[in-house]
């Protein structure tokens, strides 16, 4: 934890401008071969020109590549099933990053000792496909800037073979070595460190640290900001589970809006996936009733094609599409999966029935009738943007924030309602609402493993999500955080909690982002909401109270809890478990937010 904070606060120095650090942290011996590091007077060059690793082998010739210095590599094989193939571009966290356009056994990476190397562009942040080979590689490098200013910032890359796979881009099921292959897990990782906003990027010298493990960087972009998008509906991928199975099926998801614009895109996304998935086609229309559209469903396409095929961990966007998206009204998402499909990337609780058809390509369909069943998830689907205006505030939370307990189909989950209070307003901006709540989410503690088919769907920690579902969230400008509950229920102590809350605050604000947090609502009465657990949430909510390390706060306890026994949530708010308030409490919840507090 204190790692992760003390590099918040290198990211903080860049958004400052000021020059790289003078060291870095200590770390164990690289096993690898020491490279050369580029001088930094010479010019930047393209990451492909300065490629000194072989990661990359085919199964039958293990040892024409030395990933990890003692003759490990990575499958091509693996890399193809995956979607990986040599020149793909790849969708990551908002960023586009391209896989090296190489064969197995040629350079394909380079070893970061300071080189420069030539990256364009203005955004919110460099991203890096990166590993660490002989544990995980930290260090520090320069981004300079068109304007002659430069920063510092602190790149770290997990491990290739045991870093946390929560947080992992995509995970291999082989090392081939060259006594043969083994059946264990690579990972590869995509790492973002800040930018500062507005000012044009025109190189960046990759880390050094001598003491450090070897990091090895594959691709670096400039993720850019979506300039013209706001966005107006989102849900977090809470796990991975089987679905159907589908095949030659068209799925058509319900979802609702918060603001409204005349251009639509949606994304999807195969988070913590295997495999790729393949999208036939897909569309887009405002809903009737059920799975009948109002009036024909228009077409959505993906860089100009019907489809796309979407890697394992990356995601896609539909080009724009002119069409008037209604603000606070139903929308129809419908894509065709053209083959099998027996597990997906899901957000468990949607509260809300969606539709599958029969056999066929129905996404065209203005009728409900080729929709024979229902299912209560959203697979694959993660957002849609609308064109224009002000941006969005970002909402990340647990159950309460998901809607759980809410009434189905009414959109009665308190953020539903406060996009509505955005829309009916003129003293702030009508912001977009993305709700990022996910049941049973912790700040500190993974529900959800990270990888392979699990029925658990609370998802990674707050803290392992944070740079895909809050600083990689369309137009962005506030986060509101309402998490806790589930850490202090399950062992968490007070303490525990608070430098999450913390971390997770230094790396919002890192990016340009408001953060408001809100304090914990009780739940005595619940089984899991003991004293002792009620002691830590209380210690929690001293914390946020105190303000210190947040634009502003919500007092959501003082809203919910029980005036006479303030451990308790108000029998008028309770849905019956103690634990999630019902419609009137999130109604309540919702109405107390002072709405200037979400304006930067």
């Amino acid at each position: 934890m204190r790692r992760r904070i003390r590099g918040a606060a290198v990211a903080l120095a860049l958004l400052a401008g000021l020059a790289p650090l003078a060291s870095a942290e200590a770390a164990p011996a690289s096993t690898s071969a020491p490279t050369s590091a580029t001088p930094r007077g010479d010019r930047p060059l393209p990451l492909k020109r300065l490629f000194d690793n072989r990661a990359i082998s085919d199964d039958a010739r293990p040892g024409a590549a030395d990933f990890d210095g003692r003759g490990a590599s990575l499958s091509a094989r693996d890399l193809t099933a995956a979607g990986w193939t040599p020149g793909r571009s790849l969708g990551v966290d908002g960023a586009r990053l391209t896989w090296p356009r190489t064969e197995p056994g040629e350079r394909d990476n380079v070893r970061a000792n300071g080189q420069p190397v030539r990256v364009r562009g203005r955004g919110d942040a460099l991203a890096f496909l990166v590993a660490g080979t002989g544990g995980e590689a930290s260090g520090t490098g320069t981004v300079r800037y068109r304007d002659g200013s430069r920063g510092g910032y602190r790149l770290t890359a997990p491990d290739w073979r045991s870093g946390p796979l929560a947080t992992k881009s995509v995970a291999l099921p082989h090392i081939n070595t060259p006594g043969g292959q083994r059946a264990e897990k690579a990972r590869l990782y995509v790492v973002t460190v800040p930018l500062v906003r507005g000012r044009e990027v025109a190189s960046v010298e990759l880390p050094r640290d001598p003491g450090a493990p070897d990091l090895h960087v594959f691709a670096l972009s400039v993720r850019s900001p979506a300039k013209g998008w706001t966005g107006s509906w989102s849900a977090p991928t809470a796990g991975y589970t089987a679905v159907g199975p589908w095949s030659d099926r068209t799925v058509r998801l319900v979802v609702h809006t918060s603001a409204g614009g005349p251009r639509v895109r949606v994304r999807l996304d195969n988070t913590f996936a295997a495999a790729p998935v393949r999208i036939g086609g897909a569309s887009v229309a405002v809903q009737e009733a059920g799975a009948e559209a109002r009036g024909e469903p228009r077409r959505l396409t993906f860089r100009g094609g019907a489809g796309t095929e979407i890697p394992a961990g990356a995601q896609a966007f539909s080009d724009p599409l002119d069409f008037d998206v209604p603000a606070d009204a139903n929308l129809l998402v419908s894509f065709h999966l053209p083959g099998p499909v027996a597990a997906a990337p899901v957000h468990s609780q949607a509260i809300q029935r969606s539709y599958v058809s029969g056999p066929g390509d129905h996404t065209a369909d203005g009728s409900p009738a080729a929709y024979t069943s229902t299912i209560t998830t959203w697979p694959l689907l993660t957002g849609v943007d609308v064109g224009g205006g002000p941006g969005s505030v970002v909402l990340l939370g647990d159950s309460i924030t998901d809607g759980v307990k809410s009434t189905q189909d009414a959109n009665r989950r308190w953020p539903n309602i406060l996009a509505t209070r955005l829309l009916n307003q003129s003293a702030v901006p009508r912001y977009g609402v993305l709700n990022q709540g996910i049941s049973a989410n912790r700040v500190v503690t993974d529900r959800y493993p990270g990888d392979g088919v699990s029925t658990d769907t609370g998802g990674v920690s707050a803290l392992h999500r944070l740079d895909r579902d809050v600083l990689a969230q369309t137009s962005a400008s506030t986060v509101v955080v309402f998490e806790g509950i589930n850490d202090v229920r399950w062992g968490a102590s007070a303490e525990q909690v608070i430098a999450g809350l913390r971390e997770i605050a230094d790396r919002a604000r890192a990016r340009g982002l408001r953060v408001v947090a809100a304090t914990i609502a009780p739940c005595e009465g619940e089984a899991l909401c003991t004293a002792a657990a009620n002691a830590e949430r209380e210690a929690v909510n001293a914390y946020v109270r105190g303000g210190g390390d947040f634009d502003a706060v919500l007092d959501f306890d003082a809203v919910l809890r029980d005036p006479a026994h303030p451990a308790r949530m108000r029998a008028a708010y309770d849905s019956g478990d103690h634990l999630h308030p019902g419609d009137a409490g999130l109604a309540a919840l919702a109405d107390s937010v002072d709405l200037r507090k979400l304006a930067p």
